[in-house]
């Protein structure tokens, strides 16, 4: 925010919280080569007349606030399209007809530009798990997801196969020490990262409560199909990482942004809810137009909850290397349940969302995992616009938890991971390798989308036990 701060802004009469948390937002994305005395008179000018800016695209949320009409949803109701955009399907035989179904749904929604639905994808709440949606100025916390900015992190050792025999039971150990599961707690010991004093936080009332809870829960992962583990990763000739064709040491970790983004989504969504109504079948598509207050509220914690994210990622694989006495020779990541701002092979600006997807633009890294005992794909993608710039973001749910539960006993977990020589610490027969499609056949369904630069066999499994 150049080197304005919250007192300098209340200062000038921004004493609103939700008129703060907008210049925050506004000002780091638009203005941030602009120096403090500009941006003081620029912003004294939208309090002082703010109709004279109340249709500019980029302030006008901001001069609302100092009106006594406010720019929002109006609490619109809107109907569904007989004509829907460009929806690309990959896969199509690995998707069941319900997902297929609910991203129809979506795609007749009035701002909807373009859709792609990946091979992993399976029913979820709104947009499909595996959907991909491109929005005209406007923002779907469903399709976003509830667990905002979940994401993979893989960090590539100097090492190899003989690190796992020397020190097996150190790895095991240090899996059990530094990390933690569940929906609840943290790391019994303290973790620091400078997202915790993101002036974000103060912006508003719902993000200054949270921020206790996220500094506990800093380091830690939560529940579900969330894990942590090293196995054994071979790098192609040539690949991107410019690395030798070998096999090396690897850490795989796929968690996001905890009780944050749990919240954020849950506020926002009912925000959507209550001021965008919808037919039944969309409801849960409703959608923050960008020139709202709550929209850009909404994008601002959303990009909190992704940078929290990598944060837990960064202090997973920092506090696990320092235990284990590695270094890294590369590390990839890549945010799955996320929105943003993008530009269409047409040049349209939009906002694609990718709820369980992979970003795939031409040259960038990305990893999709299979299951505990299936490998994980490093992939690089080739930027295909049909796609969205788009992958899977991993093998796909072939059964429900609850159907999973019924097939599998805990017994029979134990011999399928051991007869595939992994050592599963916690887990679940929710989780087990059958409740998931062939990632073989979802990584051949998506070959014009990606490459692949290497791959991953798991070896020592961290999971939640549930």
């Amino acid at each position: 925010m150049g080197n304005l701060k919250t007192k300098d802004l209340s200062k000038i009469g921004y004493t609103n919280d939700r008129a703060r948390s907008l210049v925050i937002n506004i000002i780091s994305r638009h203005f941030k080569h602009h120096d403090k005395a500009a941006l003081t008179a620029l912003l004294t000018a939208v309090k002082d007349r703010p109709q004279d800016y109340a249709d500019d695209p980029v302030l006008g949320p901001v001069a609302a606030t100092f009106m006594d009409r406010e720019i929002t949803c109006d609490f619109r109701s809107f109907q569904l399209l007989e004509a829907t955009g460009q929806l690309k399907i990959y896969g199509a035989r690995e998707i069941e007809y319900a997902a297929r179904q609910q991203m129809e749904v979506a795609m007749s929604l009035p701002v909807t530009v373009q859709g792609a639905l990946m091979p992993d994808a399976h029913m979820g709440y709104g947009l499909p798990v595996g959907g991909v949606l491109a929005a005209d100025n406007a923002v779907l916390p469903f399709a976003v997801g509830v667990d905002i900015g979940c994401r993979m992190a893989l960090s590539i050792f100097d090492e190899g196969a003989s690190f796992l025999k020397r020190y097996g039971h150190q790895v095991k150990v240090a899996l059990k020490e530094f990390t933690h599961f569940g929906m609840e707690g943290g790391l019994e010991f303290h973790q620091e990262h400078e997202v915790l004093d993101s002036r974000v936080f103060q912006s508003t009332d719902l993000l200054r409560k949270l921020q206790g809870k996220a500094a506990r829960q800093l380091g830690s992962s939560g529940s579900g199909n969330h894990f942590v583990e090293f196995g054994l990763i071979t790098l192609k000739e040539d690949n991107a990482l410019q690395l030798p064709a070998k096999e090396y040491l690897a850490l795989l970790s796929h968690s996001g942004s905890r009780g944050l983004g749990a919240t954020i989504a849950q506020h926002y969504t009912k925000i959507a809810m209550d001021t965008c109504k919808l037919p039944k079948p969309a409801q849960q598509l409703a959608w923050l137009d960008m020139n709202t207050a709550a929209g850009q509220e909404y994008w601002m914690a959303m990009n909190l909850a992704g940078d929290y994210a990598q944060a837990c990622h960064d202090r997973i694989h920092l506090n696990l290397k320092k235990a284990l006495g590695l270094q890294s020779l590369a590390t990839i990541a890549n945010h799955h349940n996320f929105a943003w701002e993008d530009t269409l092979a047409d040049g349209r600006q939009v906002i694609i969302h990718r709820k369980g997807a992979t970003p795939a633009h031409a040259g960038e890294m990305g990893i999709i995992p299979g299951s505990m005992t299936a490998p994980a794909y490093l992939v690089q993608g080739k930027g295909v616009a049909s796609s969205l710039f788009s992958a899977s973001h991993g093998a796909g749910r072939m059964m429900s938890r609850s159907r999973a539960k019924q097939k599998m006993t805990m017994s029979a977990l134990k011999k399928l991971i051991a007869d595939a020589g992994v050592t599963l610490i916690g887990g679940s027969v929710e989780e087990n390798p059958l409740a998931y499609k062939d990632i073989e056949r979802v990584i051949a369904a998506q070959q014009d989308l990606v490459a692949i630069q290497g791959k991953f066999v798991p070896v020592v499994v961290r999971m939640n036990k549930e």
